[in-house]
């Protein structure tokens, strides 16, 4: 039973608060993750999502974190809450609730921010209501690590995912056969990569599995046995499959012949293929360079138009791409026309209840992100900019080479997404393990045990928001910021976990954010040019990152100003 039953209404806030505050991480934090793998093709929308459903869900209720920092110590000081401790239970509701209107607003503008900064900002703010600016660690150990990781965590990323990029082009993608370099590569990409998110898992993403007490020689021997055992079941597997289906045209073969690994070579000579079907995708598909542009013949003044303007005339699209709307309000339109058609019987029927219910949890689902990504109206269109202009100076890369990185992009944002649901999301969770403490007990503690069943809150309230406006911060990166294909996307998210787990043991504070912005950005200079990254894109999200601390803070500080010094019954001036 609960000892605080005079602040229900505080627990029933914070439940609410921090739910939105959850369904942000899904639609912004989680969404920007997997932004790579969608816009470089390498998984769908939905594929994206189911993935993200599981890792993110697994990762928080098996693996996450029992424990939380829950008043944040390094910012508050603790002691200054012992008296009143449920001073502390609205404190981080005012938190939760500051964090949860920023978050739903820069998620709706499509503004991909730190959540974890996010929270940080509304605890600094209701520090300062409630303690002044004496009681937050302003110091190294405290608030300035955050300042530090804006320039920290991008430059690092940036520069790791370009090595790995530069090794990958110059010893895979512009060699004289670049699928049989890839082949040789590709065991040695998936030991290494293994090898590093098994770092990740160990160190980060898996505390509650008490691995604190290893020793390195332990987990030197499981990140190399782990490396080695996946090189082996590759070779073994997976190199006589993309042997088979890539160098061979096999069209017939499907995901589970992967099993018959040796036995492919024994298969049988590969059917003629029907006419209109494909071995692997175009990665490259709407996207073309200048000298492609030259080649098939597009008139100068198109050329120039693209250019200067970044769109075609009108008058030279096709009757095929005019019938392909990607306009995203045209898009929207269709659907709900599509919803409204006159029903059989009335709303209340089955039938017509599970239409609308499928519209309103799948219109986040059903689209084509990356066709969207160069549709953008109003604000977008600006801060989107020459957006084919900027991607004619990319080059492309053999599309069956591209096609062996679709597997290890989708490895790497897999096992990332399962890192983050174990560590952030029962970070971000904290707040509100903090008010269900101090309401269930009337005590305090700078650590509290996280109950399952506020993962599980938690891990429900990311998914809902990944399924139902993920899509909203996937178009608005991803190809918005470079051109992406799988092996630049391998390469970004990569260099993204290896900074993770740089970063986790100097204990620095960094955002998956910073990150993943920081690689792309990395990998769009090693096409030698600035210009094909889009800065204004880049100087949008680093202001998104500058605001949140004082906008978070702010909103929950004068939230908390409020509440604790406004007039009450029984009170004298």
């Amino acid at each position: 039973m609960p000892v605080l039953h005079q602040f229900d209404y505080i627990f029933a806030i914070g439940m609410i608060f921090a739910f939105l505050d959850a369904w942000n991480i899904g639609a912004n934090d989680v969404a920007n993750s997997f932004a790579t793998s969608v816009s470089s093709r390498s998984l769908t929308l939905k594929q994206a999502m189911m993935i993200a459903t599981v890792t993110e869900f697994a990762g928080a209720v098996l693996v996450g974190s029992r424990v939380a920092d829950t008043i944040r110590s390094k910012i508050l000081s603790v002691k200054a809450f012992e008296k009143e401790p449920s001073v502390l239970m609205l404190g981080m509701t005012c938190a939760l609730v500051g964090s949860s209107l920023y978050l739903t607003l820069a998620t709706k503008i499509g503004l991909p921010v730190s959540t974890t900064h996010s929270i940080i900002g509304a605890v600094i703010g209701v520090g300062i209501a409630t303690l002044g600016a004496d009681g937050v660690v302003w110091g190294w150990n405290g608030v300035s690590q955050v300042f530090a990781a804006w320039v920290i965590a991008p430059g690092i990323a940036g520069a790791f995912a370009a090595i790995l990029f530069l090794v990958t082009k110059y010893g895979v993608l512009k060699r004289k056969n670049p699928f049989r370099a890839g082949l040789v590569a590709i065991p040695i990409y998936f030991a290494l990569t293994t090898g590093i998110l098994t770092m990740l898992i160990v160190w980060k993403g898996a505390p509650s599995l008490d691995l604190d007490d290893w020793t390195a020689g332990q987990i030197c021997g499981c990140i190399f046995g782990v490396a080695g055992g996946v090189a082996l079941i590759c070779v073994l597997f997976f190199l006589p499959y993309l042997h088979r289906k890539v160098m061979m045209e096999d069209w017939t073969l499907k995901w589970w012949h992967i099993f018959y690994g040796p036995l492919l070579t024994r298969r049988g000579p590969v059917p003629e293929r029907p006419a209109g079907t494909s071995v692997v995708p175009d990665y490259y598909r709407g996207h073309l360079t200048r000298e492609q542009l030259e080649a098939s013949h597009v008139p100068e003044h198109t050329i120039r138009d693209i250019e200067k303007n970044g769109e075609m005339d009108v008058n030279t699209k096709t009757s095929d791409e005019v019938s392909n709307n990607s306009d995203p309000v045209a898009r929207d339109a269709q659907q709900l026309q599509a919803l409204q058609q006159p029903s059989k019987g009335p709303w209340y029927t089955p039938m017509n209840l599970f239409r609308k219910a499928k519209y309103l949890f799948f219109r986040g689902v059903d689209r084509d992100v990356v066709s969207e990504q160069g549709a953008a109206k109003g604000p977008l269109r600006f801060l989107s900019g020459n957006l084919e202009k900027t991607h004619t100076y990319t080059p492309h890369y053999d599309n069956k080479t591209e096609y062996l990185y679709s597997f290890l992009q989708v490895l790497t944002a897999a096992t990332s997404s399962f890192a983050h649901g174990a560590n952030d999301v029962s970070n971000a969770l904290g707040p509100l393990s903090a008010i269900y403490l101090v309401w269930n007990t009337g005590k305090l503690s700078s650590k509290a045990p996280v109950p399952v069943w506020i993962l599980v809150y938690g891990g429900a309230a990311i998914v809902i928001g990944l399924w139902t406006y993920g899509y909203n911060i996937m178009r608005n990166l991803g190809n918005r910021l470079t051109l992406h294909s799988p092996s630049r996307g391998f390469s970004m998210e990569l260099g993204s976990a290896m900074t993770v787990v740089m970063a986790t043991r100097l204990a620095l504070p960094i955002s998956t954010t910073q990150c993943i912005t920081g690689a792309t950005v990395g990998v769009g200079l090693c096409t030698g040019t600035w210009r094909s990254v889009n800065w204004r894109m880049v100087l949008w999200i680093y202001a998104g990152w500058l605001i949140t601390l004082p906008v978070t803070g702010l909103i929950s500080g004068l939230l908390m100003g409020i509440i604790i010094n406004a007039p009450s019954f029984g009170n004298s001036l």
